[in-house]
C-alpha cells in the first residue's frame, strides 16, 4: 500500500497521513491521483489497525486545485464514452469513508479540492487557506449537496452561486473551517488531534460518524447533484465554459 506515484502515505501508530503529492500541479486530481487516491482510502478503510485518517497537501501553497485541467482538456474519451470524470469519483470515495478523516487545509482549495475539503470530517485550516466553490462557471454543481450541513443554505447558495473566494478567516466564521493556525502549526495540532480520537473507541467513533452523518445529510441530495451533472456535462453551455477554462490553463504564457 505504499508503492503510489501521486500519494505519500505515512503511518503513525493508528493515524495515517495521506499527502495529495502533486505540488508542482499545486496537488490537482489527475486522473492518477484520482485511481491512487480512491485506491488508498480503499485499503485504509479496510485496516483495522488504521482510525484516523488525515488528507493534506505535500508542499506549502495548495491543499488542492481541483480536476487537473489541462489533463482534462487533453484527455480523448475513455473507452469510447465522454470524457469521465475522476475528480468527482475521488471526491465521492472520500465521503464514503467510514473512519474520521480530518483534512489539514495548508492552502488554497478550489473547484474538486473545496469539495473534497469539504468532505472532511474536521477542517483544520493554515492561515493561508482559500476555498472557492468553481462549479457554476463551468456550468457544473459542485458542493451543493455537502455545503449547507456545514455553513447553512443560504451561505452555501451565496458561495456555489457566486463562486467567490473565501479566506481562512471566513471559512472559520461560517463554519467551513474548524480551527485557523499559522502554517507551521497545523500539522502539529492535527496529529494531536488524530491520536486524541484514536485513544477512544473505534466502534464508538464509527458509530458516532454514521449517526451524524445521518442527521445531516441526506442521499438524495447528493443523487440530485450526480444527475444534474451528467445533464450538464451534455450541454453546449458547460462545453464552451470548460474549454474556455481549460485554455486558459493550457494557453502558454
Amino acid at each position: 500500500m505504499t508503492d503510489f506515484e501521486t500519494i505519500l502515505l505515512e503511518r503513525h501508530d493508528a493515524t495515517a497521513v495521506v499527502r495529495l503529492n502533486r505540488p508542482d500541479k499545486h496537488n490537482a486530481l489527475s486522473r492518477k491521483l484520482s485511481e491512487e487516491l480512491i485506491a488508498c482510502l480503499d485499503a485504509l478503510d479496510d485496516d483495522n489497525s488504521v482510525r484516523v485518517i488525515v488528507l493534506t497537501g505535500a508542499g506549502q501553497k495548495a491543499f488542492c486545485a481541483g480536476a487537473d485541467m489541462r489533463e482534462a482538456a487533453l484527455m480523448p474519451p475513455v473507452d469510447g464514452e465522454e470524457r469521465r470524470d475522476f475528480a468527482a469519483m475521488a471526491v465521492i470515495r472520500l465521503l464514503k469513508v467510514r473512519k474520521p478523516v480530518i483534512g489539514a487545509v495548508n492552502g488554497y482549495a478550489y473547484g474538486g479540492g473545496a469539495v473534497l475539503a469539504a468532505n472532511c470530517d474536521i477542517r483544520i485550516c493554515s492561515e493561508t487557506a482559500r476555498f472557492r466553490f468553481v462549479g457554476a462557471s463551468y456550468g457544473l454543481v459542485v458542493g451543493a449537496a455537502q455545503l449547507p450541513r456545514l455553513v447553512g443554505p443560504a451561505m452555501a447558495k451565496e458561495l456555489i452561486f457566486t463562486a467567490r473566494t473565501i479566506d481562512a478567516d471566513e471559512a472559520l466564521r461560517i463554519g467551513l473551517a474548524n480551527h485557523v493556525l499559522p502554517a507551521d502549526e497545523v500539522e502539529p495540532f492535527v496529529m494531536e488531534m488524530a491520536a486524541q480520537i484514536a485513544a477512544h473507541s473505534s466502534s464508538a467513533v464509527l458509530a458516532s460518524k454514521e449517526v451524524i452523518d445521518t442527521a445531516t445529510s441526506t442521499k438524495d441530495a447528493a443523487k440530485r447533484e450526480l444527475k444534474h451533472n451528467l445533464e450538464l456535462r451534455q450541454s453546449d453551455e458547460h462545453r464552451q465554459r470548460f474549454r474556455a477554462a481549460a485554455e486558459r490553463v493550457v494557453r502558454p504564457n
